[in-house]
């Protein structure tokens, strides 16, 4: 029915068809992750984070939580964890 419109997708025209096909690309993406290893490589930067406050080594403490913050593994952990809550469909406060 709408496979003939363009709509404009971040700066590109794309069919209607064609984005369908983009997202279930991105859901088959998001099946396969390795979850384990995602919780795993958090868990480690996690661990070194810990090891560092007992040790009192303030500047490694600040390198590591940046690596965390800005580690793809964190992100992805975070989205599954919001997205994936029994709450996940109501209003905030």
């Amino acid at each position: 029915m709408n496979e003939g419109k363009l709509m404009n997708v971040s700066r590109s025209t794309m069919s209607v068809k064609d984005k369908s096909l983009t997202n279930t690309h991105l859901r088959q993406k998001w099946n396969n992750i390795n979850w384990h290893v995602v919780k795993e490589s958090v868990n480690k930067l996690q661990v070194r984070i810990t090891k560092a406050v007992k040790q009192n080594k303030w500047h490694l403490i600040k390198r590591l939580e940046y690596l965390l913050t800005h580690s793809y593994h964190a992100k992805l952990l975070a989205v599954r964890k919001v997205t994936q809550n029994k709450g996940k469909r109501t209003a905030g406060n």
